[in-house]
């Protein structure tokens, strides 16, 4: 009895043994290799529109409107329903001690929320005159905007015009050209619908719009900077309705904002289809 007992921990201990060595020699399976992500890729086809999680005081269904701005983040070109998509997911959650199962439940969907927040304009310090322009009329989405709600951040404003010009050369903006690289009076993609906005101005929106998105009616502002853009994507501009951001969010313009924006300094506040900040630094850690 103890002779076949010392045979079979002998086995075991020579059968370990092999098993390192292969994993030696081969290297321990990734995330892929050990899934294949089926189950997980249809988990995720029904969480998109089901999810409830909450933002704010305000209960959220699904998280499709945000499925481009996780497939960016997690850098696959497969869609919420592929495996691709679950296995990018898996990755990601295997970075930030989720369990890697490649589902994007609440606790992961928050972790890319957390991370989309960490790039946006921090601490908030309001322009001074000196840093600001008055941009042209032919950049913004309402023609007759008053001349005073015409101001930008000045680096802000040079970067904005030459993502501008990348989206006006990429025929996949879907956008017109015309002249030096300027956008056509009949199309109002990537025009700016509000830029700098005093505390004053700020204030009188409050009052104005008491229905308006939180963003609309901060105390403190991103767009006191100068260098928050609200760009227009398409829909009706600022509506964060459901329905609306839905549009929003399919359309070539912000598709291409979504891929390329970064390259020139400006990220996206998720919630806000149209809302983009100008945050350079963050092309340092990239």
């Amino acid at each position: 009895m103890r002779k076949r007992s010392c045979l079979s921990i002998f086995a075991a201990l020579i059968f370990g043994i092999l098993v390192s060595i292969g994993f030696f020699l081969h290297g321990f399976p990734s995330i892929s290799q050990a899934n294949d992500f089926t189950a997980a890729a249809k988990t995720n086809s029904e969480l998109k529109y089901t999810l409830k999680w909450s933002l704010g005081q305000r209960t959220q269904r699904g998280w499709y409107l945000y499925s481009l701005l996780i497939q960016e983040t997690i850098e696959t070109e497969g869609d919420a329903n592929s495996t691709h998509f679950a296995r990018g997911v898996a990755e990601w959650q295997a970075h930030h001690d989720l369990t890697a199962n490649g589902i994007v439940e609440q606790k992961t969907l928050l972790s890319f929320i957390e991370y989309w927040q960490s790039r946006r304009i921090r601490p908030i310090k309001l322009a001074h005159e000196t840093d600001l322009l008055s941009a042209p009329i032919k950049d913004f989405f309402d023609s007759t905007r008053a001349s005073d709600l015409l101001h930008v951040e000045r680096e802000t404003y040079k970067a904005y015009k030459k993502m501008v010009a990348a989206a006006l050369a990429d025929e996949e903006s879907g956008l017109g050209i015309i002249g030096e690289g300027d956008l056509t009076s009949k199309n109002n993609f990537l025009k700016i619908i509000s830029s700098y906005r005093s505390p004053e101005y700020q204030e009188s929106l409050r009052k104005k719009l008491p229905g308006a998105s939180r963003a609309q009616i901060a105390y403190k502002s991103p767009h006191f900077t100068g260098r928050a853009l609200d760009i227009y994507v398409g829909g009706e501009p600022v509506t964060t309705k459901d329905f609306n951001r839905a549009i929003q969010v399919k359309s070539p313009a912000y598709k291409w904002l979504v891929r390329n924006a970064a390259r020139f300094g400006f990220y996206n506040y998720f919630y806000e289809p149209w809302h983009w900040e100008y945050v350079p630094e963050n092309l340092a850690n990239r």
